[in-house]
């Protein structure tokens, strides 16, 4: 799936108007927005000509544009591999190509240096097509062979070269694994030349997408471009319970989200005293049971009465333990902990407001009609009793029980 300004006209790549940022499946998810793309260099420098080019499922390359080619973000190049050429996009240019590569520490004067050949021509792209769409029915059988050779490991993805003379399998496994064997098993089956590359766990995540438990697509699919190690500490900091359905991810690795707030955490921990220090009262020596980070509220209770728990700030806890430094106890918790009685009347306060629940509800209005018929017209009413009928009303109903009496007394 790609957008209008990403797709090819007479079999010629258009590129990308938007500088990769229409988040399509041509434009990378990890394309960086080229905020100099329409600023001028300053007179007499010459532009970086080196380009970052991505491949299949966001692997990225430098290449030096020794040709001195004209490209833009989104032109199908042809780059240099070790044996053939390879087929990738351009996904960024200029001066913020210097900029990613010192980033990730890529040097401009490699020992092989890679270059950019030309631009793909048609021919280029068909032979790079036809080869992208064997890799999904080499995988299903690359997994099987795995399977009957009793190999403890996953074959995850299959990459193939541009020119289709080498094909790259990328597996996953816990331990190291001896795949001689199915190396020869590959290339007697699909008749190219094969490199086998290990990935993690956290890669393979990365590669095959997905939601995440908070919704949104995973961080590792999307934009995350290095992972840190995540261990359960940073779980403890941040209060967490240590339940592995919870806290692991897609990959069945610890959340990388993990670390994204524990930063703060130990920022905000920085105030607070150690929990295994105990205070030392004249009432009894109390022990650390809770801390809330973000009130700054620590609880304790005295040995032999665990049930009964004090809150108190940490500035009154690291008081106490100066105190206790300096051989002096205070008289007890509670002369603190009085201090943070709160109020707690509008604790359970409605949440709808004063409203009723019914307020939507609309009354049912009274039926005039059936209270007129019992209790009669009181217009039509004269003096007299409530609920007597009228003269008029009488004649009425004689002219319809004599309809013939009424017809001779006509006037002729």
């Amino acid at each position: 799936m790609s957008c209008a300004s990403c797709s090819t006209k007479d079999g010629q790549p258009k590129g990308c108007k938007n500088n990769g940022t229409c988040g399509t499946d041509s434009c990378n998810k990890l394309t960086v927005f080229d905020w100099l793309a329409n600023m001028s260099l300053p007179n007499g420098e010459t532009p970086f000509d080196w380009v970052e080019v991505r491949f299949k499922n966001g692997r990225k390359e430098y290449y030096k544009n020794s040709e001195h080619l004209t490209l833009s973000i989104g032109d199908v190049v042809a780059t240099q591999a070790s044996s053939g050429h390879d087929i990738g996009i351009v996904t960024l240019t200029g001066e913020l190509v210097r900029i990613q590569m010192k980033r990730k520490n890529v040097s401009e004067k490699p020992e092989e240096l890679l270059k950019i050949y030309r631009k793909a021509s048609q021919r280029d792209i068909d032979v790079w097509s036809e080869a992208r769409d064997k890799e999904e029915p080499m995988k299903v059988k690359a997994r099987q062979f795995a399977i009957d050779l009793k190999l403890q490991m996953k074959i995850s993805d299959i990459e193939f070269q541009g020119d289709a003379s080498k094909a790259t399998f990328y597996y996953t496994a816990e331990e190291r694994v001896d795949f001689r064997e199915l190396i020869k098993v590959f290339a007697r089956e699909f008749r190219t030349r094969i490199e086998m590359k290990q990935v993690g766990f956290r890669q393979e995540a990365a590669r095959l997408g997905g939601i995440g438990s908070c919704g949104r697509e995973l961080c590792c699919s999307t934009w995350l471009t290095d992972f840190r190690s995540v261990s359960t500490s940073a779980a403890r900091y941040q209060q967490l319970s240590l339940n592995p359905q919870k806290l692991a991810g897609q990959c069945g690795k610890l959340k990388c989200c993990l670390n994204y707030e524990l930063d703060s955490y130990l920022d905000a921990l920085k105030s607070f005293p150690k929990t295994d220090i105990k205070l030392k009262t004249e009432k009894g020596t109390a022990v650390c049971q809770k801390t809330d980070i973000f009130k700054g509220h620590m609880w304790y209770a005295y040995e032999g009465e665990w049930m009964n728990w004090h809150k108190i700030t940490t500035e009154q806890a690291n008081e106490i333990i100066s105190l206790n430094k300096k051989n002096e106890k205070v008289a007890s918790l509670e002369e603190y902990a009085s201090d943070l009685i709160e109020d707690t009347k509008n604790e359970f306060e409605n949440v709808v407001g004063q409203d009723s629940l019914t307020r939507f509800d609309s009354p049912k209005r009274p039926n005039r009609r059936k209270n007129n018929k019992r209790k009669g017209n009181p217009a039509n009413k004269k003096a007299g009793a409530p609920g007597t009928p009228s003269p008029n009303a009488n004649r009425k109903k004689n002219k319809r029980k004599n309809p013939q009496k009424n017809k001779n007394n006509a006037p002729k």
